[in-house]
């Protein structure tokens, strides 16, 4: 461990030297699994950039997700932080971020574990809780995400920001991470654009989302099919929609369902127990042009959606819990046994 300083300036936090990424990589024989969309970053200096879209980490208590084989994880320790968490749930990769942990002793927690499960509101300690209306705490989640878990790890904080739980427990805790370029071009996507979708809105009503750069594919061992985007997430003091997040969600969800067809298909699937009318008043009173394509829908018209299916759901509470992908399931279903039970008929009375 190495301490230097400047006379009169606070010591700044250095690494010791250490193997190579590359070398941790050969020394326990790690290799990218494809069915866990591994993909492993080996230059530092991307590392670091996306360290530096994160802000001021000096003295930060972090947590990072997914670190592999530790190359963001050694950018945030050189960043300064006070304590960084680690949660890793691939059993191989522990060796190697043991090693990182003994180089900055008492920096570093190890955590085997999956962080779909893994108890966030526990990761920090008490004391650094603030109140939603403050500024955000000293409390930072950086990860390079697997593709695979990316989508539904975002969709579940999301839902923990609307309710102020799991890792927003402590308050306005930003986040930093990767997607597919595409995803991140959708979780940014303005009104109108056609990467426009179910996972724009439901970032955008929540949070302030900046996709800050696009790293080549190349970049990464081995290489994707795609290039990577970084995204940083800043919880909004006021959500842009006032409405529990299930609600807002099965509205977003009807309307995108049909995407390229005019927006009415996916309301009237949303109301479709409804009489036709209140369908068409739903609408009206939303300010919703029928003949928009969900995409071309601004965030305010979404909320007058959600305002007016709430009022109506408060009217008749069998609305809410109408699904109807369900009923059509249930349909389909009712038919095939139908014309499964003729055809077993058929197939007695050849036999007779």
């Amino acid at each position: 461990l190495c301490l230097m300083a400047a006379p009169g300036k606070v010591a700044a936090f250095r690494l010791p030297p250490l193997p190579t990424i590359g070398e941790i990589i050969k020394l326990f024989r790690l290799k990218a699994l494809k069915q866990l969309s591994q993909n492993f970053l080996l230059d530092l200096r991307l590392t670091d950039k996306i360290v530096k879209q994160a802000g001021e980490l000096k003295n930060a208590h972090v947590c990072e997700v997914g670190p592999g084989p530790g190359g963001i994880t050694r950018s945030i320790l050189s960043a300064g932080v006070k304590q960084l968490l680690l949660i890793e749930k691939d059993a191989r990769f522990i060796p190697g971020l043991q090693m990182l942990s003994e180089a900055a002793p008492g920096k570093v927690r190890i955590v085997h574990g999956d962080i779909l499960t893994y108890k966030m509101e526990k990761a920090f300690p008490k004391h650094l809780k603030k109140h939603w209306e403050d500024e955000p705490p000293d409390i930072h989640i950086i990860g390079n995400l697997p593709f695979s878990v990316s989508t539904p790890l975002i969709i579940r904080w999301l839902e923990n920001v609307s309710k102020r739980d799991g890792p927003f427990i402590y308050g306005r805790t930003q986040m930093t991470l990767t997607f597919q370029k595409e995803v991140g071009e959708r979780l940014t996507a303005n009104p109108g654009s056609n990467q426009r979708s179910r996972l724009s809105i439901m970032a955008q009503y929540l949070c302030t989302v900046e996709n800050c750069f696009v790293i080549p594919g190349q970049a990464f061992v081995p290489k994707p099919e795609v290039d990577v985007a970084v995204v940083h997430f800043t919880p909004l003091v006021e959500p842009k929609i006032q409405q529990p997040f299930e609600l807002v969600e099965k509205v977003v969800q009807s309307v995108f369902q049909f995407r390229r067809k005019y927006c009415f298909r996916g309301i009237d699937s949303l109301c479709h127990c409804l009489l036709y009318t209140s369908r068409e008043q739903l609408m009206m009173t939303a300010d919703v042009d029928p003949t928009l394509r969900p995409f071309q829908l601004s965030m305010s018209q979404f909320r007058n959606l959600c305002n007016e299916y709430r009022k109506m759901c408060d009217e008749d509470p069998s609305l809410f819990v109408f699904n109807y992908r369900e009923e059509l399931r249930q349909k389909k279903t009712r038919r095939l046994l139908g014309s499964t039970g003729q055809s077993e008929q058929t197939e007695e009375e050849n036999q007779l």
